[in-house]
């Protein structure tokens, strides 16, 4: 199941869960069940995850989950074998996949980190990003999300991704993971990207491309504040509202939803990404909108009555 429908799943799992679902909310998860068949398998799945969960003594589970365990990888590798004892809604909403939990590095929901890799060299990662990082062999994986790397020296470090490998040496690029393929983006110098059937390509300073199993895509020309990420700011130019806010959605734990009818409205402006919830008040007030707080993990907008 991919991990966006899993996310689903979990979020009106969630809404079901807390008392505070209406009629309307049934009705729509309903709809969402019924528009396609991986839906409806993967809320199977998740209401069987539930049940096996709910079997068990809460004392038990309650005492499995907070025994101590001695460093970060035991922790993870316990944990592996406790999944039956989480609850539904905490598995199936994990943005990254099991892979990332056992990674060098990770940043939570909403959680950014910048750290120093000798040589000048330094790696950001944003949010929900999980690398592994050798720095030995001067080679640095991203598992998932998304990093930026700068490597103001001479001497080269690699990012290996799932299709593909780039070279980076006086260069600085970012990469984020998708749902099928990479995004490569190069903000100064040259990259060079193999892709997995060997070829060689060179990305310039300001090209971004593509990065598929079937290889590196046409090259275009981006603007370098599309990356404001790095320093902890979302930008956007007369961008819909609905790209906009699936963009906020990254950082955001929890749920937030719009109604469709808010897609079309166009967004300017800079925002800080240190504080997600004065972005959408700063948004309900420009655009006049409503903000919809069930908790604050379910948040709603709509068009102010």
């Amino acid at each position: 199941m991919s991990r966006d429908v899993a996310r689903a799943a979990a979020q009106w799992l969630a809404l079901l869960e807390s008392g505070a679902a209406t009629e309307r909310d049934h009705a729509a998860l309903q709809h969402w069940r019924d528009s396609h068949p991986q839906h409806e398998q993967t809320w199977q799945r998740a209401q069987t995850l539930r049940q096996r969960f709910s079997d068990l003594p809460q004392a038990l589970a309650m005492a499995s989950l907070d025994r101590p365990q001695p460093g970060r990888r035991a922790v993870l590798k316990r944990a592996l074998g406790l999944a039956a004892l989480v609850p539904t809604a905490w598995l199936i909403s994990r943005q990254l996949p099991i892979e990332a939990w056992r990674a060098d590095l990770n940043t939570a929901t909403g959680e950014r980190k910048r750290l120093p890799l000798g040589d000048g060299a330094s790696l950001q990662l944003n949010t929900a990003t999980a690398v592994d990082v050798d720095l030995a062999q001067r080679r640095i994986t991203l598992v998932d999300g998304e990093l930026a790397l700068n490597v103001p020296g001479s001497t080269a470090m690699s990012v290996h991704t799932r299709y593909g490998e780039l070279r980076v040496s006086q260069a600085e690029l970012c990469v984020r993971q998708l749902t099928s393929g990479c995004l490569v983006s190069v903000l100064r110098g040259a990259v060079q990207v193999r892709d997995l059937s060997g070829r060689l390509t060179t990305l310039q300073g300001g090209q971004r491309a593509p990065l598929q199993t079937a290889g590196l895509g046409a090259w275009v020309p981006f603007d370098v504040l599309q990356l404001g990420w790095r320093d902890g700011v979302l930008t956007a130019q007369n961008q819909a509202l609905g790209d906009f806010l699936r963009e906020l959605e990254r950082y955001r734990p929890g749920v937030l939803r719009w109604d469709p009818s808010l897609e079309a409205l166009r967004v300017t402006g800079s925002f800080r990404l240190d504080d997600t919830d004065r972005i959408l008040n700063l948004l309900a007030s420009t655009l006049g909108l409503e903000v919809q707080s069930r908790t604050r993990y379910w948040v709603s907008l709509r068009k102010a009555a």
